[in-house]
């Protein structure tokens, strides 16, 4: 039987009066790629955006129902502790810009003030960036910016700086929209290989992408989850008209 790492209990999400997310129940199984699909504007980003509490730094937005990591409500976690856990990486890629490849990736530690000795940082360094297939690339010029890398490269140098916290899950905002087809794949193998380790959430645009990498699909429609299974019965067998409709092609 499948663990459970995420769950939802008639999450409600809003900006303001305008409700994006409604009654949104749903279980996340621990070590497994979740794609998270549906149209521009039906709430995708906005979910996760919520399981690490990223939501609440918007002005005016507020949250109703539960989420639970490992049956701890996330409202009763320190926001700095649960994104340790539930670590996120965004669409475009945002090495932070005045820093080296090495102190990017050791980031999230200067944050959250936590002292290390350089022999630790160093392994963790090392750690992250062979986790995200980036080190045999960087190893020697570990001090130079990490804007000077190329966009798949600084998605990647994104990733290894969310895993060098060891999170439990991996929030990902669409990692490879801004990258070219060859950059993109090599971020498809990355996260197929990341759920050895993490559970990892994923919303996409690209249904190719879901079909590939995804063990389960969910799909979001004007804030509504409408269907959630197996990846492989939903695009060949969806049980919803939207989610056919979706899939086939009929809106976008």
């Amino acid at each position: 039987m499948e663990s459970t790492v995420l769950r939802t209990e008639d999450f409600n999400a809003f900006y303001g009066d305008h409700q994006v997310l409604k009654k949104i129940n749903i279980k996340i199984p621990r070590n497994r790629i979740i794609a998270i699909m549906g149209p521009s504007g039906c709430g995708k980003t906005t979910f996760i955006r919520c399981m690490n509490r990223i939501h609440e730094l918007t002005p005016d937005a507020h949250t109703g129902g539960k989420i639970f990591l490992d049956n701890e409500n996330i409202n009763d976690i320190s926001p700095i502790l649960l994104r340790r856990r539930v670590g996120m990486v965004f669409q475009r890629p945002n090495p932070f810009p005045t820093m080296s490849i090495y102190d990017n990736v050791i980031a999230g530690y200067k944050l959250n003030g936590i002292k290390l000795k350089r022999e630790e940082r160093d392994a963790i360094v090392e750690e992250a960036l062979k986790g995200a297939s980036l080190w045999e690339e960087v190893k020697d010029t570990l001090y130079n910016k990490g804007t000077f890398l190329s966009g798949g490269q600084q998605q990647r140098l994104c990733i290894s700086r969310a895993i060098a916290m060891k999170p439990e899950v991996l929030l990902l905002d669409e990692p490879t929209s801004a990258l070219d087809p060859i950059s993109s794949s090599k971020i498809e193998d990355l996260i197929y290989e990341l759920k050895e380790k993490y559970t990892i959430i994923i919303v996409t645009h690209n249904m190719q992408q879901a079909a590939r990498i995804s063990d389960k699909t969910a799909f979001f429609y004007l804030g509504e989850l409408k269907e959630y299974g197996d990846t492989k019965q939903m695009f060949t067998n969806p049980k919803n008209e939207k989610t056919q409709s979706y899939i086939t092609g009929r809106f976008s």
